[in-house]
C-alpha cells in the first residue's frame, strides 16, 4: 500500500505561527501534528509514503529523515490548485494497489486493521456531526453505500461528515477519476477538490463504504489545536510523573514536559505543553504550548499559544505569539 499525505497549504488560520513554520510542524503534546500521524500509521504494511509539500516543504522534509525510517518521496505543489490536484502530482509514484490518503489536518481514532480486507472499491472515514454545514458530507443509499458526496451541504439531511482518511483499492482508478475531473474543469473557487473525483468515481459504478472514527481531532486552527493538545495529554502524552518531586515548582497533571525545559517557581498545569529548551519562571500556565526554546517570566496565561524561540514576560491572560516574538521584554 501507497500512502499519500498532502501537506502543501499555507495554514492561514494559524498565523503567526505558520509564518515560520508549516502547519504539520505545530507542537500537540510534546510532538509535531505530522508525527502523531505517522505514529497512527506504524503498524500497516506501507510500501511508500508519498508527502506533497510546498511552503515551508524543506522542514517537512527534514522532521521526516531525520524522525523516521520510511521509505519516503517529496513532491512538490508549486500551484495550490487543490486537494485532487495533489493527489494527481504523485501519479508517477502509484500503481493498481492501494493507496491511502490522509490530510494533516486531522487527527484520529479508528481501526485501521480492516482496510485490506474489504472488498469494496474505498473506504471513506466519516464522524457524524451535529451540524453538517460547514463540512463536505456523504450521502447513502438504501444499502448503506455512498451515493455522493456533497460540500457545505444547505440542509441538515446528511451528518456523516469526510473526516480527510480515504482507502482507495487501486491507486489508478482515483488518478483517472482525477484526470478527467481536471479534463472537465471541474473547480469550486479554483481548486479540484477529491469530492468531484470521488463522485466521477461513483458514475463510474465504483462501490464506496464508510467507516466511522471514534474522535476526530482538527490541528487547523488556535482553538482546535488546544483542544487537540488537551485530549491527547489526557489519552496517553501525559509525563507529569518525571516532575512530580521538583519542590517549588507544582504540576497539575496531564501535562507533558520535555526534560530539557528549565522551570522554577511555577505551576503548570493542567492541559500544558513545554517544548525543549524552554525556560518557565515565576509563571502559572494552564491549557497552553510553549514551543521550543521559549521563555515565560513572571506571567500568567491560559488557552495560549507560544511560538518557539519567544520571549514573553508580564502578566497576561490569553496570548497567540509567534516565533522569536518578545512580549513585554525590554
Amino acid at each position: 500500500m501507497k500512502v499519500i499525505i498532502p501537506l502543501a497549504g499555507f495554514g492561514t488560520r494559524l498565523r503567526p505561527h505558520t509564518f515560520t513554520k508549516p502547519k504539520p510542524l505545530i507542537n500537540v503534546a510534546g510532538k509535531p501534528v505530522l508525527g502523531h500521524l505517522l505514529d497512527k500509521l506504524a503498524t500497516l504494511d506501507i510500501e511508500e509514503y508519498v508527502f506533497v509539500v510546498g511552503y515551508l516543504g524543506e522542514q517537512v522534509e527534514e522532521y521526516v529523515k531525520s524522525e523516521y525510517k520510511l521509505n519516503a518521496r517529496f513532491v512538490e505543489q508549486n500551484e495550490l490548485l487543490g486537494q485532487a490536484h495533489a493527489i494527481w502530482l504523485a501519479k508517477d509514484y502509484l500503481h493498481e494497489g492501494p493507496v491511502f490518503v490522509l490530510f494533516v489536518d486531522t487527527l484520529f481514532e479508528a481501526d485501521l486493521s480492516q482496510l485490506s480486507k474489504d472488498d469494496c472499491d474505498a473506504t471513506i472515514f466519516v464522524k457524524e456531526v451535529d451540524d453538517p454545514r460547514s463540512f463536505g458530507v456523504v450521502t447513502l443509499n438504501k444499502e448503506n453505500l455512498i451515493s455522493g458526496f456533497v460540500e457545505k451541504p444547505k440542509t441538515m439531511d446528511n451528518r456523516l461528515a469526510v473526516v480527510g482518511l480515504y482507502y482507495f483499492k487501486n491507486a489508478q482508478a482515483l488518478i483517472a477519476a482525477i484526470q478527467e475531473q481536471m479534463n472537465r474543469k471541474t473547480m469550486t473557487n479554483n481548486e479540484y477538490f477529491l469530492a468531484d473525483a470521488m463522485n466521477i468515481m461513483l458514475e463510474r459504478h465504483a462501490k464506496f463504504q464508510t467507516a466511522q472514527v471514534s474522535e476526530w481531532l482538527d490541528c487547523g486552527k488556535p482553538d482546535t489545536v488546544l483542544e487537540t493538545n488537551r485530549y491527547l495529554l489526557e489519552h496517553g502524552r501525559d509525563n507529569s510523573v518525571i516532575f512530580q518531586d521538583r519542590r517549588d515548582v507544582i504540576i497539575i497533571a496531564p501535562v507533558n514536559i520535555h526534560p530539557s525545559a528549565t522551570i522554577s517557581h511555577s505551576i503548570i498545569g493542567p492541559h500544558v505543553t513545554i517544548a525543549a529548551n524552554c525556560t518557565i519562571t515565576n509563571s502559572i500556565l494552564r491549557d497552553t504550548i510553549v514551543d521550543t526554546g521559549a521563555t515565560c517570566k513572571d506571567t500568567l496565561i491560559e488557552h495560549s499559544l507560544i511560538g518557539s524561540n519567544s520571549k514573553l514576560e508580564g502578566h497576561y491572560r490569553v496570548v497567540n505569539v509567534g516565533d522569536s516574538s518578545a512580549v513585554g521584554y525590554v
